[in-house]
């Protein structure tokens, strides 16, 4: 089944003759304007147009494909526009991309409150810096920054990465170790207890491991659970280590529920960035939403440590 998507990028095309034009007619960048003629040349099985300087020249079988389709788009087009008038009000739907635990620790709370509706993705972050670039999501939280020229960084807030236990494990008998400067005997010691790490995204344990080690861990933790926020809620039964966010822990560490061990040689932080594209038209929306994140990060008792 072809992408109805796909028609209209190709109409869009044919009616400014440049990439570039059909990305702003259509508010999406000019690699997603790409991707949905690439797959709609290898779906029917033909060029639809010749590329000549920064012209694009549709092709004879172009020209018949676009007398096919213009009709029947430009109805659905109207159907759209007396179906939005038919409404009270046009309710906008924004895309954002972020991890599963900054959505539970920042934005679940406020979501009930928002005029507008709201799809969460959650996935990788190189994955969904490509999904922002072809328009699929409108807005991302990310501590990596890409390469597209067709998309904004704005850092907001950082994270300080930093070794967390559960409040029995014996952090003098770690500081003895830790005071002798023998970071090989620190390693060995921290490989006898028991490790929680998550499913997917071990990079915390590898960067922090790597920073102070000079090496990637060369263990397999214990305990694997599917996020984040689930080691915290695993680490307040009183045993066990964990590479982490401060800001995930920072209130169970104040509580007493689980213990702060090490922050490193050297701290290792991220920057947190919003991530959204140049032109788009909900502007005010992610506006809306960028400030819910500031509100959050800057409250007394959420500040990083």
């Amino acid at each position: 089944m072809v992408n109805l998507e796909w028609y209209r990028t190709f109409k869009a095309i044919y009616k400014t003759g440049t990439l570039t034009g059909a990305a702003d007619a259509l508010f999406i960048s000019q690699p997603g304007v790409s991707l949905h003629l690439g797959s709609l040349e290898a779906y029917v099985g033909y060029k639809l147009f010749d590329r000549t300087g920064r012209k694009m020249i549709p092709t004879e079988r172009g020209k018949v494909l676009f007398n096919a389709v213009s009709e029947s788009l430009s109805k659905l087009e109207e159907v759209e526009k007396n179906f939005q008038k038919s409404t009270e009000k046009h309710t906008p739907t924004i895309s954002v991309g972020m991890c599963f635990e900054t959505f539970q620790t920042t934005l679940e709370q406020y979501v009930s409150t928002l005029d507008f509706n709201l799809i969460i993705s959650f996935g990788e972050y190189p994955e969904m810096l490509d999904q922002l670039d072809k328009g699929i999501l409108d807005l991302i939280i990310t501590p990596k920054k890409g390469n597209s020229t067709n998309i904004l960084h704005e850092a907001f807030s950082s994270e300080q990465i930093v070794l967390v236990g559960g409040k029995n494990v014996d952090v003098n008998d770690f500081t003895d170790v830790l005071n002798s400067n023998d970071f090989h005997k620190v390693e060995d010691w921290l490989k006898q207890e028991k490790w929680y790490g998550t499913t997917g995204d071990m990079e915390h344990l590898f960067q922090f491991w790597q920073l102070n080690f000079g090496h990637k861990p060369k263990f397999r933790p214990n305990y694997i659970v599917p996020n984040l926020n689930s080691i915290i809620r695993c680490l307040k039964g009183g045993i066990g280590l964990a590479v982490v966010p401060d800001f995930l822990c920072k209130n169970e560490i104040e509580n007493g529920e689980i213990k702060l061990i090490w922050e490193g040689k050297e701290r290792l932080e991220n920057t947190l960035y919003f991530g959204c594209r140049k032109k788009t038209i909900y502007e005010n929306e992610i506006e809306h939403i960028k400030s819910l994140f500031r509100k959050m990060m800057t409250k007394p008792e959420n500040l990083l440590i």
